[in-house]
């Protein structure tokens, strides 16, 4: 076999970059020899974050719609036709075996041109409710590997494969407890909660927790925060309460999700896909500003399966301390959401998605 060529592009948030890399370094472990080049948003986090993860990256200018009237959405007819005039000469100079998109507006451009050219496409749909963009690449995808059931609406039926999303391959092995506890230095006969806002950070869940910070201590617990890059400056002043750790950013995930008893989380298909691997009792507070609202979506599918509490953020300020501490005093709810949740996990996610792209290699 020849050494195959892949083009992946995902990207704008750390949802669409992270399963693409996890997928990147699935195939190389199967084909060490394969080429890759990524292709992204020429302002957006995958500049920077595949780089990092030993990969070629090309920026094309491109961005999504806004809901309001702004200068962005007079440029956008002209970024779509740079997007697709360079996204062909990409593809001409690259010729992939196999183009790969995992959501954002890059990998709409790059997978609509790799049709054109006949080139095989695979869509990563990491949500419940697909975006515009792979609703409109569907009918000329030959794969399309899903996260969720109950899809057909969206999608072409035998088109489709369950897979589940592609998560850090070490949330796959569970970590230690006791390292964890060590790791964080946290006092082993305190329950811990994990408050995560995504890479760049939730503004109402921040304000949640500063709000809600002496009633949450009242409960006797110990508080791990990532409160995101954007909210570091705002809050991490409360590092000097005791029993109380904000940062910007988790580098171990693995040891983080070991040490928590609860979470509370915004609901993004990749923080929704590890935390039913990992399987810890959590609070849902999804995003109300996303496309589609997807994020209410993702959470509504866990929940309605007794598998997660969704919370809207409209109710927060009534219903959350009501909520909370009848969850953290009930540990037979808590492993009853955990039993739960788990069942939902598809932790050959990667392997899955990767044994349908090798299908398609020529």
């Amino acid at each position: 076999m020849k050494k195959p060529r892949f083009i992946i592009s995902g990207g704008g948030t750390g949802g669409h970059i992270y399963p693409a890399v996890a997928i990147a370094n699935e195939l190389k472990s199967r084909f060490p020899e394969a080429e890759f080049l990524f292709v992204g948003a020429k302002d957006k986090m995958e500049m920077q974050k595949v780089p990092q993860a030993g990969y070629a990256i090309k920026g094309l200018w491109i961005s999504g719609i806004q809901r309001k009237l702004t200068l962005d959405n007079a440029m956008f007819p002209f970024k779509l036709l740079s997007s697709m005039w360079n996204s062909f000469r990409i593809i001409k100079s690259f010729k992939p075996d196999v183009v790969i998109g995992t959501g954002g507006f890059a990998s709409g451009a790059v997978l609509k041109v790799a049709s054109m050219f006949g080139i095989p496409t695979v869509i990563q749909e990491q949500n419940s409710y697909p975006g515009i963009t792979n609703k409109l690449l569907a009918k000329k995808a030959n794969k399309i590997c899903v996260a969720y059931e109950n899809l057909e609406r969206f999608f072409p039926k035998d088109k489709m494969i369950l897979t589940g999303n592609p998560v850090r391959q070490d949330l796959i092995n569970e970590a230690s407890k006791s390292e964890a506890i060590a790791y964080f230095k946290l006092d082993a006969n305190k329950k811990t909660l994990l408050v995560l806002g995504g890479s760049l950070g939730a503004r109402r869940i921040n304000q949640l927790i500063e709000k809600e910070l002496d009633f949450l201590l009242s409960q006797n617990i110990q508080i791990i925060w990532q409160c995101g890059k954007l909210y570091l400056n705002d809050y991490e002043k409360y590092n000097e309460k005791e029993n109380v750790q904000v940062t910007a950013f988790i580098d171990r995930m693995d040891l983080v999700y070991a040490a928590a008893d609860v979470v509370i989380s915004r609901s993004g298909a990749s923080s929704v896909s590890e935390l039913c691997i990992v399987g810890k009792p959590t609070i849902f507070i999804p995003s109300p500003n996303v496309a589609e609202d997807h994020q209410t979506k993702n959470a509504k599918a866990i929940s309605d399966k007794n598998g997660a509490l969704l919370m809207k953020e409209n109710e927060l300020d009534t219903q959350f301390e009501i909520v909370f501490s009848d969850l953290i005093s009930n540990e037979s709810k808590q492993a009853e959401l955990s039993e739960n949740i788990k069942k939902l996990a598809l932790p050959n996610a990667t392997k899955d998605i990767v044994e349908e792209i090798i299908k398609l290699i020529k």
